[in-house]
């Protein structure tokens, strides 16, 4: 049996950073936006399925967590990529700000599901992915962001600005 060890990092916002890059043009190709209703038929549950286990969805199911989540308006956001030339979700993540009373009534954003499709990757596309949130939890007055991640996955994170905090938990229910 393998174990996966996953490990919690963090990002606090103390400075903007930049490094005057350009964008590459294969990076300008593709825009970032939330999620809307129909992305469900451009393969949005079939990207999210190679990253965990994600039964089929049906557009009922769908369409009454998409109204759940669009209730909580900001609270929670997830960003797609859509390539526009196949009209599929290539790639996708989400943010949820918790608010709490640590830290002077602060807020903190949590990064999850993030995936770029198999094809897509090596594009920067994750990268833009994280940073759109990043920036939707900053934009929130969030004063840090944090994600869980693989050990495998660590180095990419290293590379968006995180680092790492401490070891995640997680107490899985056999009903669920």
């Amino acid at each position: 049996m393998t174990e996966k060890l996953f490990v919690r990092i963090v990002r606090k916002f103390e400075s903007k950073r930049s490094n005057g890059k350009m964008q590459n043009c294969e990076e300008q190709k593709y825009g970032i936006r939330k999620l809307e209703i129909s992305d469900k038929g451009k393969g949005f549950i079939e990207l999210l399925q190679q990253l965990s286990v994600c039964d089929s969805v049906s557009d009922k199911e769908f369409e009454d967590r998409f109204r759940e989540l669009s209730a909580v308006g900001d609270d929670h956001v997830i960003g797609v990529i859509e390539d526009e030339a196949s009209g599929k979700i290539i790639a996708t993540g989400s943010v949820f700000i918790e608010k709490k009373f640590m830290r002077n009534c602060g807020k903190v954003g949590h990064i999850e599901d993030v995936v770029v499709d198999s094809s897509a990757r090596g594009k920067h596309l994750g990268k833009r992915i994280i940073n759109f949130l990043t920036e939707h939890a900053r934009s929130m007055g969030c004063y840090k962001v944090i994600l869980d991640c693989s050990v495998e996955n660590k180095a990419f994170y290293e590379k968006c600005g995180f680092q790492q905090k401490s070891v995640q938990m997680a107490l899985y229910f056999a009903d669920h």
